[in-house]
């Protein structure tokens, strides 16, 4: 990636596995990051609204998620004035378009389906990092808000 300033990322997702994937797919890319995860919904909102903390450029919130869901978390998220420009990049691996829809309304930026495979997870993180998706802040059209391979 052409930019060498670290991204500040924000991973909430429970599952050990998918968070390792996340990571080796950064390391991958070779994209300078400042990496963090976290691993519930009310971990998450504690960090982001911890006063001294400096709030990540992007959050990848998975859904399903103990103790507060991502869908939970993303309309407390967009009710702070503290964290309401926030861009919000939801991973799920259900593409559903009751539920695909019910995260548009609630504010997310993007919508990212969990590939099956490495290299599409891959090729979709690198995507997403990229400065194009920045043009469609908050958020892009709704035909043009799911991600997936």
């Amino acid at each position: 990636m052409p930019n060498s300033v670290p991204h500040h990322i924000l991973l909430a997702e429970d599952d050990d596995d998918d968070s390792l994937l996340f990571k080796e797919v950064l390391n991958e890319l070779a994209v300078p990051a400042n990496f963090i995860r976290v691993k519930d919904g009310e971990e998450l909102m504690h960090l982001l609204n911890s006063p001294n903390n400096k709030l990540p450029d992007v959050l990848f919130l998975d859904i399903n998620m103990p103790r507060k869901n991502g869908f939970e978390c993303l309309v407390e998220i967009k009710k702070t004035d503290k964290l309401k420009n926030l861009p919000v990049r939801v991973l799920s691996t259900s593409s559903g378009k009751e539920l695909v829809s019910k995260m548009y309304s609630a504010g997310a930026s993007l919508y990212i389906c969990k590939p099956n495979h490495f290299a599409h997870f891959k090729e979709i993180i690198h995507s997403v990092m990229s400065t194009k998706w920045s043009l469609f802040f908050p958020q892009p059209p709704f035909e043009k808000f799911m991600v997936q391979m």
